[in-house]
């Protein structure tokens, strides 16, 4: 497996630890009907599509600094760019490569 499939099973093993401190029984307890557990799987969901709908709120309010980045919000410049265009101020809000502490007014 890769790391990345290693961190999943770990996440899993230790949510079941979770589960069991939490209800004191596992998955593998059989006082739920199907429909029981279809209703628990759809609230699950219910509450991932409001995590989302949060973070793309959120992801949306974000609107590029005219001044250094295009919609992708990626500096405008590029490799052929000339100095003073890569010396320019970049909005570490809204610039995904800024490293500056400059704030655009867009931002503010």
């Amino acid at each position: 497996m890769s790391q990345i499939e290693n961190k999943v099973v770990s996440k899993i093993l230790d949510r079941a630890e979770v589960g069991l401190s939490k209800y004191g029984t596992t998955m593998s307890r059989e006082d739920l009907s199907r429909l029981e557990w279809l209703r628990h799987a759809q609230e699950e969901a219910m509450d991932m599509a409001v995590y989302l709908q949060k973070l793309i709120d959120e992801e949306e309010k974000k609107k590029p600094c005219k001044e250094c980045c295009s919609e992708s919000r990626i500096p405008q410049w590029t490799r052929t760019s000339s100095l003073e265009e890569l010396e320019a101020e970049t909005c570490k809000r809204c610039c995904i490569r800024s490293s500056k502490d400059f704030v655009c007014d867009t931002c503010e």
